[in-house]
């Protein structure tokens, strides 16, 4: 016998009635199935009975809109549309629905933008803070084919795999910054408690402290101000420097080519911006977006100024009758393979397919990178740690070398 499990579900009927519930199914597919057959759209499926899986929101935090949420939008927005339900009542349910004020305002207003005769691509290009460029574009070639549940579906597909990525990414930084913040806690619990008792013992003994000593103590008494000092520079200086790189184009070229030849994180990122360029640019000739119009917004989707720069190059060969894997082949940051798999793609008529290829195999590559870093970052963070607290320990130490001399002298 077939084991099923339970599904909290949230459905729209055809007359726009909300309802919610449980079902038994064997998984998500089938449980979506049995709504269906049932002449419900289903909103949401999800399964329950475990209080881990439900997310925590801590008042104040998390109103900014998100891959996840834009994902999940855009899923539920497809199946209401292929049901046959109307913009104005989808968009009515939607905004019910979402969790994050930025996103239910933003759907609310594309609904009375839409009511007064806009269409859904140029509403939602009236809040590029919520529904990106990438989207909109998408939204409007669906609009024009007829085949907008499509579009939608692949915009969730799209969304669900680059927050995969965005997660591998922050999964992979995660335990250094936790080192590193212990550390820098530890040292300064070692300078406020430690040296001070330390200090007053060596004053009973009397004689000159080593240089080393001598530093750490200077450090624990300044402590008060050059701890706060260091921080604030350290918080002003990265508040300043992400203006920088939003108001001034020049400093964030200049701050991603560094990124890309890093030693370690150099290639990492590469990869990043590669999948996410291959990614973006597959998915909207995939639904039948322009080429010109395509690079256009891919070239501000990578999220790296360099290939953003390769973009506009790319856009101008084209624009001269150029196939794109003739410029991509000579441009640095794009490795001869993916120039080579475009060309095959351009000559079979599957560029998209093509270019989804690629960015699936850089997804991999990303993940295997993340992987390695994470092993070799281990090690790292423990030496780091054990230089700063031995170091330490060492020079709370060297003074009783010369106590115990002079006692045997």
């Amino acid at each position: 016998m077939a084991v099923t499990k339970t599904f909290e579900y949230q459905t729209v009927g055809r007359d726009g009635k909300r309802a919610k519930g449980t079902i038994e199914a064997a998984n998500q597919a089938a449980a979506v199935q049995q709504l269906r057959h049932q002449g419900l759209v289903p909103v949401s499926v999800t399964e329950g009975g475990s209080l881990l899986r439900r997310e925590i929101t801590i008042p104040g935090l998390g109103g900014r809109t998100t891959l996840k949420d834009l994902a999940v939008f855009a899923r539920q927005f497809a199946t209401m549309s292929a049901s046959g339900m109307s913009l104005i009542r989808s968009l009515g349910v939607l905004e019910d629905q979402a969790a994050k004020a930025s996103l239910k305002k933003a759907v609310g207003e594309v609904r009375t933008d839409i009511e007064a005769g806009i269409s859904l691509s140029a509403a939602l290009g009236r809040h590029p803070k919520v529904f990106p460029a990438i989207m909109v574009a998408m939204v409007r070639a669906g609009e024009t084919g007829g085949f907008l549940d499509s579009a939608l579906e692949r915009i969730a597909v799209t969304f669900e795999k680059d927050a995969a990525l965005r997660g591998k990414i922050k999964a992979a930084m995660t335990y250094p910054v936790i080192v590193l913040i212990f550390t820098a806690i530890l040292v300064a619990a070692v300078l406020a408690f430690i040296v001070p008792i330390f200090e007053e013992m060596f004053t009973q003994f009397g004689g000159e402290l080593p240089l080393p000593t001598r530093i750490l103590v200077d450090a624990s008494h300044s402590l008060l101000w050059s701890g706060p000092l260091a921080l604030g520079v350290i918080v002003g200086g990265t508040l300043l420097l992400r203006r920088g790189l939003r108001t001034k184009p020049a400093l964030r070229l200049a701050f991603d080519r560094l990124k890309l030849r890093l030693p370690v994180f150099g290639p990492l990122f590469t990869k990043i911006a590669i999948s996410r360029f291959t990614r973006n640019l597959g998915t909207l000739l995939g639904v039948g977006v322009p080429v010109m119009q395509a690079l256009e917004v891919v070239g501000a989707t990578t999220g790296n100024a360099v290939v953003g720069e390769a973009t506009k190059e790319l856009q101008a060969a084209v624009r001269d009758g150029l196939p794109m894997s003739t410029h991509l082949g000579r441009h640095p940051v794009f490795p001869r393979m993916v120039a080579q798999m475009i060309e095959v793609g351009e000559e079979s008529g599957q560029i998209s397919q093509m270019l989804d290829k690629v960015a699936d195999f850089y997804d991999r590559e990303v993940d295997a990178a993340a992987e390695s870093l994470t092993s070799a970052i281990e090690p790292l963070m423990v030496i780091v740690m054990g230089v700063a607290v031995g170091g330490m320990v060492l020079c709370l130490y060297l003074p009783m070398f010369t106590v115990y001399q002079n006692i045997q002298g």
